[in-house]
This record gives structure tokens, sequence and C-alpha cells, in this order.
């Protein structure tokens, strides 16, 4: 049988970006960005085609680890996941910097600047390292 998916969410107020990992649990790949609305649509297939083992949500704390005004928001949005789907687990994972990685990775696969300032690439490339850093931080215990 195989495993349930991984799921990793970049959200941001105009966009959220959304990656899945591998059913090996070794990479993650990008799925696309998304609205609110459409996000909702797109777990729901993910969840129909492969199942849902965990959401793991960018949690935004500060170098300090200390909470902002966008961690209350956070919260919210991760209330409703829990309400969305009540039987899948959601982690939260610190997505200190996981922006400029993404910059970089993006930099370093090539193109112009033009296309990686695309709409949407630097939200899903975001949602690829926090959904990375989960497998990393948890590869011993999956």
């Amino acid at each position: 049988m195989q495993k349930k998916r991984l799921v990793g969410i970049d959200y941001g107020t105009k966009r959220i970006g959304l990656a899945v990992a591998d059913p090996l649990r070794i990479f993650a790949r990008p799925v696309g960005t998304f609205s609110r609305e459409g996000l909702q649509g797109a777990l729901e297939e993910i969840e129909r085609q492969d199942g849902i083992a965990t959401l793991v949500v960018g949690y935004p704390l500060s170098s300090g680890g200390e909470t902002n005004a966008m961690t209350g928001v956070i919260d919210r949005f991760i209330t409703e996941l829990g309400e969305a789907f009540p039987d899948v687990a959601i982690e939260r994972v610190d997505e200190y910097h996981s922006s400029r990685e993404a910059v970089r990775i993006l930099a370093a696969a090539g193109g112009s600047r033009k296309d990686r300032q695309k709409k949407g690439r630097l939200d899903t490339a975001a949602a690829c390292v926090l959904l990375t850093r989960y497998l990393e931080e948890s590869s011993g215990s999956l």
C-alpha cells in the first residue's frame, strides 16, 4: 500500500504555495500556487488521489523565535485546516528565511530574474523548502 502524502504549505496573504513529498518521503516537489479557495480544492484532490498523512505549515517566527502578527493569522489558518481535514496531522515548521532560501534555489536553477519573480514561483519554491526541512528533521521518525 502506498504511503499517504506529506504536504507542505507556504501561506501568504495573496498566494499559498503547495508542495508534496514523493511516496518515499525523500524530496519535495512543487504542486502550484493557489488562492485561499483554490487551496481547499487542491488539498481535497490530493486527499482523494493519495491521501494526506500530514500537512506541514510554515510558521512565522522572528530570528529569536518570538511570535509576531502573522503568527496569529497562521494559527487561525491551522485551526481551519484542522476543521476541514480532521483526520490529518498538522505540523508547524519554522519558516524563518524560507523565502530567501527559495530565491537562492531558483537562482541556482537558472532562468532570468524575471522568470524567477513570476507570480507564484517563489511561493511554491518556499513550500518545497519548508517540506524539505520537515523531511530532513523527521527522517528518522517517519
